[in-house]
Formats: structure tokens, sequence, C-alpha cells
């Protein structure tokens, strides 16, 4: 009998990053700028010239033309023509709008001619799922492109056609490499899932469990539904006893916890993202207060559900 996908290839099917803001940046040397945390994933692409990058946990790595990385989490890191330059904050420099959340970053006088410069295609993304949600957990702090491309074909053609859009420099192209940065990343992303991320335990290997992925892929599937131990047993088929013991040991957390996760990591993206009232999200949960609700939201996520609003 025909099954459908399991639920790590559902995400990755699903999986979407929408870019908030671009920038095509073109420095001249010597120069360096630092990017703050953000809760939203960092893009980097080397269209010519190249750069030294440093994050807070790793040493400097250099980036020539052609390369690319993404930082998941958002944190921390400097680019710079030279790891001995000092960093000046990427808020500091010239920006010109040049269509909706694009822009044109750097010295104005630079960007007339590039010739000899270092230009960099640069953009903030937003992931579709939770920043707390295991498999965006997981990710490394940097994940270069080159490392990635030599298992997944998709990369290194999506690295060529950004590569011709800033050396060709044609109408449009801004708009071009914004489309091109999401895929590049959405792809970056799938080809770790594919290569990089096969640990026998941990999250990627309870979701690609039979019996304990199918639990989870419901929970998932489900958020709003008032979930119960007999509940998720059936769905494993076996007795509560059993399935409480083998989705502990496989997940590290048990079943209550976990759906307390799930739950929490989508009334998030209802407050941040829809603008939905705490009050309607924690009805929508099936929480008998709103105070009740704010407790288990703060206990999971770390604040109160009205700070969500302006993340």
């Amino acid at each position: 009998m025909a099954t459908g996908p399991d639920l790590l290839t559902q995400i990755v099917l699903g999986l979407r990053l929408d870019g908030v803001e671009h920038g095509r940046c073109i420095m001249r040397g010597p120069w360096a700028v630092a990017f703050p945390a953000q809760r939203s994933a960092r893009f980097h692409f080397v269209g010519s010239g190249g750069c030294w990058l440093r994050t807070a946990s790793t040493d400097w790595v250099r980036l020539n033309a052609g390369d690319a990385v993404l930082l998941p989490h958002g944190s921390f890191h400097v680019l710079a023509s030279a790891p001995d330059v000092p960093a000046v904050e990427i808020d500091s420099l010239s920006r010109v709008a040049v269509a909706d959340n694009i822009y044109l970053v750097g010295d104005p006088a630079a960007a007339r001619s590039d010739d000899g410069a270092d230009v960099m295609f640069c953009g903030a993304l937003r992931f579709n799922l939770d920043p707390l949600h295991p498999l965006i957990a997981m990710m490394p702090p940097v994940m270069l492109a080159g490392d990635l491309a030599k298992k997944d074909a998709t990369v290194p053609v999506l690295l060529d056609a950004m590569e011709r859009e800033v050396a060709l420099d044609r109408i449009g192209a801004c708009g071009i490499l914004a489309r091109l940065a999401d895929a590049l990343a959405a792809s970056i992303i799938r080809a770790w899932v594919e290569c990089g991320c096969s640990d026998s335990s941990g999250w990627i290997a309870a979701v690609r469990c039979p019996k304990v992925g199918k639990v989870v892929a419901a929970i998932h599937a489900d958020p709003e539904r008032g979930w119960t131990l007999p509940d998720l047993a059936d769905v494993m088929g076996s007795s509560r006893s059993t399935f409480a013991d083998a989705f502990t040991r496989t997940m590290g957390e048990s079943p209550a916890r976990y759906v307390a996760k799930i739950k929490m990591f989508q009334a998030r993206r209802w407050i941040a993202q829809d603008g939905m009232r705490v009050a309607v999200a924690a009805d929508r949960l099936g929480y008998e207060s709103e105070a009740s609700f704010s407790r288990a939201f703060k206990r999971v996520i770390g604040h109160a559900p009205s700070a969500a609003r302006g993340g």
C-alpha cells in the first residue's frame, strides 16, 4: 500500500524563506561591516571581488566571487575586505531604494562604477517555521553553499545564475537576484537536510522512525487539537505506557511537553505574523483562560505573548 511522505519530507517540501529585504552592496577596500543579531536569517552572495566572514563562534573564513553563505539563526557576524579592518554597523551605510524592500547599499561614489570593488548581494530572510522549531534549532550557525554544492546539483546552477546577474547588471537585476537568493537559500537548507544532518539520534532520527514519526506528524498536522496521551497512543497503535516510554526515549522529552511546544510555536506565528489577538489564540488552542495560555506561552517561548507582536 502506498504511503505519503514522512514528516521530514513534508517539512522540507513546505519549507519557505520569504525575503524581508535585499541589498546590492558595493564596497571599496579597506572596509568591514558588522551585522547585528536578528530573528530573520541572513544571506550573502559574493558577486565579484571577495571578502572575509567571521561570527562570534567561528574564525575568519574567506569568501570568493561566486560563494554564498546562509546564517539561518541571523547571528552576529562581520564581513570585511581584510580581517584587521575595524567594522562599522550595517545600518550606518548609505541605502538607496530601487524597489520594494530592495536597496543599493554602500558608498554612493562606488555605486557609479564597481570596477575593482567588492560586489555582494545580501538579504534578510524569514522562515515559515518558528525559529525554535527543532529543524531550525539543529541548523549550524553558518552554512556555506560551496560545502553543499557537491551534494546538490541545484546549488551550483543557482550560484552561476546569480554571478551572471551581478556581472551583467541588466535592468531588473536586483529583483531577479532577490528571487534567486530566496531559492538558493532554500536549496542550501534542502541539501543540508538530505546530506548533512543524518544523525542517528535526536529529532531527525525521531521523525524518521515509523512509529514515533507518525505521532509527531499528527501533532504537527493539527496543533490546535487537544491531544491527550490516549489519543497519541492510538495514533501509534500501542498502549499508553509503551507509547509514552517510546516517545520520551526517542524525542528526549515527554509527549505533553512536545505538544505544548508545537502549540506555542503556532501561537507565536499567529500573533507575530497574522496579528491575532492573544485571547483568540488562547481560545483556538483550547485554553480556558488567557492567563493560563500566557503562562504556558512564556514557559515555552521565554516571554509573554504580547512581546511576540514586535517580533
